[in-house]
């Protein structure tokens, strides 16, 4: 099982702060975990939709969409931050 983090407003799209999953197969890299993720509500859709807006860190490693995922313990997915 796989815990999935929200931040900021994706976890208001989505409606949740987190989930444990069991990611399928398919879900092998980044790119395809958050395809497979847009699947699940119109507010995974929506938080999803602009992957330009997402950055993920598996286990707290910031990734890119080609990172493959063998057997993350926990996917954080958030906007870039930015400072001021």
């Amino acid at each position: 099982m796989t815990t999935l983090l929200y931040f900021a407003w994706v976890r208001e799209m989505i409606g949740k702060d987190s989930e444990t999953l069991a990611l399928p197969a398919e879900a092998a890299t980044v790119a395809a975990l958050l395809d497979w993720l847009a699947t699940r509500s119109p507010g995974h859709a929506a938080a999803l939709a602009d992957r330009s807006r997402i950055r993920v860190a598996v286990d707290q490693q910031f990734a890119s969409a080609e990172t493959p995922l063998t057997a993350p313990r926990e996917i954080a997915i958030f906007p870039p931050v930015t400072g001021g």
